[in-house]
């Protein structure tokens, strides 16, 4: 039976000296000022040379990485395969603006894939595309403007770099996530996507697009490229998230005098994961979904539909996921009930991956509830362990 409230499922791989390190964490987390002051010193002593790096790999980094490299992550991978967890390698290094840091990003994405084709622990690959060439030119593709020859080039080798990376994927049969971004590159990545699906999921879902389910027009997008992928008669992939970047898609919306891409309410975003839930099972035999929540009530009715529908907790063409530091009752209970479940596991040199964490600490201020339940479940557990003398 699946309990979200079982923290002993959800803890057992942390000691009880772990679990108090986390808990202090998220205590922090709590305060908006705290995130926002912590995040400013940090990235000021990194660029003064202060001997931060330390601090920051024993704590905010050790809760929500891997390490910082694919060897210095084997370690966690091994630890969450034990309790039948996947992990999703992600290279979080972000903000590269020249091609040697292109060519180095392609060249660990590709080295994820093969990571994931020699271990069948690491279920799934990820990029973004603007990890793969210059922002600027990717929005200005995005809103079809008119490129210049140097211009046309660099979105010719985005193309490349992209198309390299899912060829070595179809040829080493490991699937990969094309993750979601903000709403002026999205356009694009929705066009590279499809490409990709069209060339290389002909026999099973290689490529996954991914679907922000915080944006009014993107249930539409969904049914209509499924409904693509059965005509052209390849397998649709689709990961269903809720989005990542209100603030700064609401900010931008009132800038530039543009309708808010964002839902109004967070009950409308969730009644579309829902609605997405529904569609996507109904065409099951058409695709292949990863549930990217960390939403209790979606993460069951997920389930309690499977059930409905007859389909075993751990058919391959269903997956769950949750962020490594984060919903580990979710992701630990799922998997110990059989279903199909991954965490994502950043990596990357401490201050590449600096904008990554600063993200998630910001996120869980802003993530209504996050923080308070993760502390309650993580004192749950403390406590159960101490009246149990459990170490």
């Amino acid at each position: 039976m699946l309990n979200f409230e079982n923290t002993e499922s959800a803890f057992e791989y942390q000691s009880k000296k772990e679990l108090k390190k986390a808990y202090l964490l998220f205590s922090l987390l709590k305060y908006p000022f705290l995130v926002k002051l912590g995040s400013i010193l940090t990235v000021i002593a990194f660029k003064m040379g202060l001997p931060i790096k330390s601090i920051v790999k024993t704590t905010i980094f050790r809760q929500f990485c891997g390490g910082e490299t694919v060897d210095e992550s084997e370690d966690r991978i091994s630890q969450l395969a034990w309790y039948n967890v996947g992990t999703i390698l992600d290279y979080c290094v972000e903000g590269k603006e020249n091609d040697n840091d292109f060519e180095k990003t392609k060249g660990e994405i590709i080295q994820s894939i093969i990571k994931a084709k020699e271990n069948q622990h690491i279920p799934f690959s990820v990029f973004k595309i603007t990890g793969l060439g210059p922002s600027s030119i990717i929005r200005k593709a995005n809103y079809h403007e008119e490129l210049d020859d140097k211009e046309k080039l660099a979105l010719k080798s985005i193309k490349k770099r992209v198309n390299e990376i899912c060829k070595k994927a179809h040829d080493n049969q490991v699937s990969v996530f094309i993750d979601a971004e903000d709403s002026w590159f999205q356009d694009l990545i929705d066009e590279l996507a499809l490409d990709m699906m069209l060339t290389y999921n002909k026999k099973s879902a290689i490529i996954f697009n991914t679907i922000q389910l915080y944006r009014h027009d993107r249930l539409h997008y969904m049914k209509n490229l499924i409904t693509k992928c059965k005509d052209s008669n390849v397998k649709c992939g689709l990961k269903l998230v809720r989005g990542a970047y209100m603030e700064k898609e609401r900010e931008q919306a009132k800038i530039n005098g543009y309708e808010d891409p964002i839902h109004t309410t967070k009950q409308d975003t969730d009644k579309d994961y829902n609605k997405a839930i529904d569609h996507c099972l109904n065409h099951i035999d058409a695709l292949s979904i990863c549930a990217g929540t960390h939403n209790e009530f979606s993460t069951k009715y997920l389930t309690e539909k499977m059930s409905k529908l007859n389909l075993k907790n751990n058919d391959n063409r269903v997956w769950f996921a949750q962020l490594l530091g984060m919903s580990d009752h979710i992701s630990f209970n799922l998997s110990k009930n059989g279903y199909n479940t991954a965490k994502y596991v950043p990596y990357g040199p401490i201050k590449e991956v600096l904008p990554y964490l600063i993200r998630r600490a910001k996120e869980n201020t802003s993530v209504t509830g996050q923080t308070g339940r993760e502390l309650s479940l993580i004192k749950k557990e403390i406590k159960r362990r101490k009246s149990g003398n459990i170490s």
